[in-house]
């Protein structure tokens, strides 16, 4: 599990103002986190899969993930220090 490698967890404006107004999209970026906290990557190719499960390893390199939602594409991103950890459209890319 990637947890304690989260860093803060902060998200765009887009982001927080959809779950705002929609309790469905709120429950999809919920499970898209439980998703990316046990390294469900989502709809990645495998070589971005491996990637990922590399940096975790070795800490030595952001970590991506890409889901889909009833409201779009969006990604979930921890910079490579793990200091924080992103949640974004990918029109926010």
């Amino acid at each position: 599990m990637i947890n304690h490698f989260l860093g803060k967890t902060v998200m765009t404006s887009g982001v927080n103002n959809k779950i705002a107004e929609s309790e469905k999209f709120a429950r999809e970026i919920k499970i898209c986190m439980e998703k990316y906290i046990t390294c469900d990557w989502g709809d990645l190719c495998n070589e971005d899969k491996e990637m990922n499960d590399n940096a975790l390893r070795n800490g030595n390199d952001r970590i991506l993930a890409a889901y889909d939602t009833s409201e779009g594409k969006v990604y979930i991103i921890t910079e490579h220090d793990r200091s924080a950890t992103t949640i974004l459209f990918a029109d926010e890319y």
